[in-house]
């Protein structure tokens, strides 16, 4: 029997014995949680350098002082970041925030910064540490900034330590208490056993102590929230600024719209099914930049896609309901389709939509053309679709996203049956300046249909000033540039810049061959020699895209550098497009002459220097011909973003290839280590065809990797996250807004 003297020494070892492992789990987990939020800083320290270099560089060489000031100031409206401080070569600080501290300035964080390689030129390398200020502990960061291969300077960011050291507290808190819990259950467990367990109390303390949890269930709950609260504590990163996932955006939907249904409008369906000649029916994926980014954030968010039904078997395919699940094998969400007559779809999508809204938008050699039948059509077709996603959604606020200028009218007209609908309303293409846009007649019903919406979301900023321009000068509105939106008639529209991208990663990578086969694969295909060089451009046939300058500049290549000639090669895949209308006829006949006329004066045997496959070619297809190419020719004259380039480079895991891009895509202000082109100019665009396909394969993995890692970072569900939390925000306020006036409008009526 075990006397009580020893039970008690016993059970007072016990407690000794929790309180020094409770202290040692509580410095393992501080110091743990410690490292990994300097290593999320380190990782946002960089990410914000590389997100500003373009401007920041901009202003750099053009020694605008003023600017240079604001763009700092705009960094630290993150909450995190604290001052910035902007440092020359000569270790001098060209501009800094409001209040940075002289005691890390640009003089004295410099020998940090400096490498010690005995250069005579000024060379920096990354410098982070942890320091303290009178309000609490910091985390500094030099970076340093590059502009292509050299440096131009480096930037010092302060960003706030403190919210670490409270959840450092909290949680010591939060261990300390459970292993005092833990000793207290203990010590009842062991007195229970001492009372009732005279044969085996050695066996049983021996088990208990070695943690053995199938002897000892009631320790079980106790054990499980204590590793609980550990992997809360590591995984505790909320404000990290990681890669997007599917999986990331499900929970940001959960959290700030309660894993709310979200209904998107389109025009073009992601899949679509077509009966082929032997009666097959087969599902084909559209040449559609908005059905690549959308797709995969539908299959994270589930809900319905409402789109026209426009393939030869799409009648066939769908419930009484009009609807079909989607993707096949998954059926994560669904497709409602929309029936349109040819004389709707001909008025509607080919007329106002093809023949005015496109080339009004763009600023290409085509004249916009506006009829009153087209824009009759236009207006039933919106209300069409206005009609089927009020009869899809199964709330009073729904969340919906409105799909590009197809669509301008329908966010008033679910604004009007459901004031309380959050409507998200992206346009994928340009906005024009306001004198361009005052061609349409309709200017002012386009508008009204968009500020329906509780966000307009354009790919740049740029476009955001044209459509404040646009409203200034053709509606009675508000502008609240401090805000960014537009107030009329009460109502509030957020105007805001959202770049598009892509789903990361892209899940046609996931079963393709490696770069290696798949060169050989085309090789074969194409009959092309060993060493043959290639580049591919992927296009639908648009007189947007750019394809009669690019194949003119493959020309110009020829013509300038004769070491091409017989070897190089240039691939267009450009599916038909909008067949229907004159001028894409056109230039399907002129792209067709052009590409005859260059093979004719260059070819010679097997040798092509244009190969142009004139039909649809699946995405498992297109990427292929991307990992084979030694670089991507992407010349669009103008446009809102184009995919294209970010294919490119989310295709090249091998990090080779060479993209060369257009000065006028939206694309260019983010892929900066990009060959930037004017397609007009013929001697640069072949110029930089030249100096692609003599790249060192160390300077294509430098150029490569930077592009990689900004499309994983701000990947396609960053893209539709960020919509749908500032449409979560803005819900928030607007809902404590008309509770607070119903309050009012109350008291007021009881007095």
């Amino acid at each position: 029997m075990v006397t009580m003297s020893r039970l008690v020494q016993f059970v007072l070892a016990l407690i000794v014995g929790l309180a020094v492992l409770a202290w040692a789990v509580t410095g393992f987990v501080q110091e743990t949680a410690r490292q990994w939020f300097e290593r999320d800083l380190n990782l946002r320290a960089r990410l914000v350098a590389t997100g500003a270099r373009a401007s920041l560089a901009a202003h750099w060489y053009a020694d605008q002082r003023q600017q240079l000031q604001s763009q700092l100031t705009e960094i630290t409206h993150d909450e995190r970041v604290m001052a910035v401080a902007a440092c020359g070569l000569d270790l001098s600080t060209l501009a800094s925030t409001p209040d940075f501290p002289s005691e890390f300035g640009c003089r004295e964080v410099g020998p940090q910064v400096q490498s010690a390689d005995g250069s005579s030129n000024p060379h920096f390398q990354e410098w982070n540490a942890v320091s303290r200020l009178p309000g609490g502990s910091i985390h500094v960061s030099a970076i340093p900034l590059w502009d292509a291969d050299r440096q131009f300077g480096f930037l010092v960011l302060l960003q706030d330590l403190s919210y670490a050291e409270r959840r450092e507290a909290r949680t010591r808190t939060f261990l300390l208490v459970s292993f005092g819990i833990l000793g207290v259950l203990a010590s009842g467990v062991t007195i229970f056993v001492a009372r009732f367990s005279r044969r085996n109390w050695s066996a049983e303390l021996r088990r208990m102590l070695h943690g053995d949890e199938r002897r000892r269930p009631e320790f079980q709950p106790i054990l499980r929230d204590v590793r609980d609260l550990i992997e809360r504590v590591m995984d505790e990163r909320e404000d990290a600024p990681g890669v997007w996932t599917a999986e990331r955006l499900k929970q940001t939907l959960s959290l700030h719209l309660h894993g709310e249904r979200v209904v998107i409008v389109a025009n073009r369906e992601p899949y679509v099914h077509e009966r082929f000649p032997g009666g097959d029916v087969q599902i084909v994926h559209p040449a559609s930049g908005l059905v690549t980014a959308l797709e995969p954030v539908m299959r994270a968010c589930s809900g319905v896609w409402i789109a026209h039904g426009s393939g030869s078997a799409d009648r066939e395919t769908v419930d009484r309901n009009d609807h079909v699940r989607v993707p096949p094998g998954e059926e994560s969400y669904h497709i409602r389709r929309v029936w349109l007559s040819p004389e709707e779809e001909l008025g509607y999508y080919y007329g106002f939509s093809n023949e005015g809204l496109w080339p009004l938008c763009h600023v290409a050699d085509t004249r916009p053309a506006f009829r009153g039948e087209d824009w009759a059509h236009y207006q039933r077709v919106n209300e069409r679709f206005a009609n089927a996603v009020c009869s899809e959604v199964d709330s009073d606020d729904p969340i919906v996203l409105v799909q590009d200028y197809h669509f301008a009218l329908v966010p008033r007209l679910i604004r009007e049956r459901l004031p309380a609908a959050t409507v998200i309303m992206f346009w994928h293409i340009p906005w024009p300046n306001a004198e361009r846009f005052g061609i349409c007649p309709w200017r002012q019903e386009l508008l009204e249909g968009l500020l329906g919406s509780s966000i307009v979301g354009f790919h740049t900023q740029f476009h955001c000033n044209n459509f404040f321009e646009s409203v200034d000068r053709y509606l009675e509105a508000r502008i609240d540039r401090e805000q960014h939106g537009v107030v009329k008639r009460g109502h509030r529209t957020l105007v805001r810049p959202y770049p598009i991208s892509l789903e990361w990663p892209v899940r046609w990578l996931a079963k393709a061959p490696s770069p290696v086969e798949c060169r050989e694969h085309v090789w074969r295909d194409l009959r092309l020699k060993p060493d043959a060089l290639l580049g591919v451009g992927v296009d639908r046939l648009d007189y947007t895209k750019g394809v009669e300058e690019r194949l003119l500049a493959v020309e110009r290549l020829l013509e300038r550098f004769p070491e091409f000639r017989g070897r190089f090669s240039f691939l267009q895949v450009a599916a038909p497009s909008r067949t229907k209308i004159e001028r894409y006829r056109q230039l399907n006949d002129l792209v067709v002459q052009l590409a005859d006329r260059i093979n004719d004066r260059f070819g010679e045997g097997d040798y092509r220097p244009i190969i142009l496959l004139r039909s649809h070619h699946e995405p498992p297809d297109v990427f292929r011909y991307y990992r084979a190419a030694h670089l991507c020719y992407v010349s669009s004259l103008h446009d809102g973003m184009n995919l294209v380039a970010k294919e490119f480079v989310a295709a090249r895991d091998d990090q080779q290839g060479v993209l060369l891009l257009s000065q006028f895509t939206g694309a260019a202000r983010e892929l900066t280590e990009a060959l930037i082109v004017n397609p007009y100019d013929l001697e640069e665009a072949s110029t930089a065809l030249a100096t692609a396909l003599q790249m060192p394969p160390g300077e294509q993995q430098v150029r490569m990797r930077s592009m990689r890692s900004l499309v994983a970072h701000f990947n396609v569900y960053r893209w539709a996250g960020e919509m749908l939390v500032d449409a979560a925000q803005l819900r928030s306020r607007e809902r404590l807004t008309g509770s607070l006036a119903d309050r009012a409008t109350r008291n007021a009526a009881a007095k």
